[in-house]
């Protein structure tokens, strides 16, 4: 079985082709189609390392280096739906064509592997790409191998991303990261808040 893999980014990889590898294919090309990673050093670092690891792992490389902020923002606000949505269609499906122009029997995708992606809306997306192209798609719920694949990564020496790729992800990652802090500081200052109160008590009794 030829198979085509839509990839994200270096780092999801790493799981998803030990995987594929197990379930015994053997004949896997990894494609890049990624215009939603913003801005475009981030665009460059995502792809060159990709180019590293798949070189490590001995995975063909397909890259279809279209990048154009402009259009993917207006496009995507004017989406009439889950910006997700937008950004997932218009990925996989570049991926689908090509496999299907390419004579590839199946596809797949990283994005399968994030617990941070809409895993069921991906799938469905998916799901209707191979019917509407007429090639199959192999699906595994590889979220379970996730940790594994960034601790593989981790070893491996590879940069890792802190956010999904549009700058809406990252400036949401960033407001996550900023309210954990948040959390985190008045968590630590009412422990101490309880452990001066504490001894506080302790000195009145004695």
């Amino acid at each position: 079985m030829k198979l085509l893999m839509h990839t994200c980014c270096a780092p999801c990889s790493t799981y998803v082709i030990k995987k594929l590898r197990q379930e015994g294919y053997e004949d896997i090309t990894s494609y890049w189609f990624n215009p939603n990673i913003q801005p475009y050093d981030e665009y460059k670092h995502r792809l060159e390392t990709l180019k590293e690891y798949t070189t490590m792992v001995n995975v063909s490389l397909v890259i279809d280096d279209y990048y154009n902020l402009k259009e993917f923002l207006k496009d995507v606000s004017n989406f009439d739906g889950i910006r997700c949505e937008y950004c997932y269609r218009r990925r996989l499906e570049k991926a689908v064509i090509y496999a299907k122009e390419n004579g590839y029997d199946c596809f797949t995708t990283t994005l399968l592997v994030s617990p941070y992606q809409k895993h069921d809306l991906l799938k469905k997306v998916c799901e209707e790409l191979s019917k509407e192209y007429e090639i199959e798609f192999i699906y595994y719920d590889f979220r379970e191998g996730y940790y594994e694949g960034q601790q593989m990564a981790k070893d491996a020496g590879l940069y890792r991303q802190k956010y999904c790729g549009c700058i809406f992800s990252r400036d949401e990652a960033e407001m996550q990261r900023d309210e954990y802090k948040k959390q985190e500081e008045e968590r630590h200052k009412k422990n101490r808040e309880e452990q001066i109160a504490n001894k506080e008590k302790k000195y009145r009794k004695e």
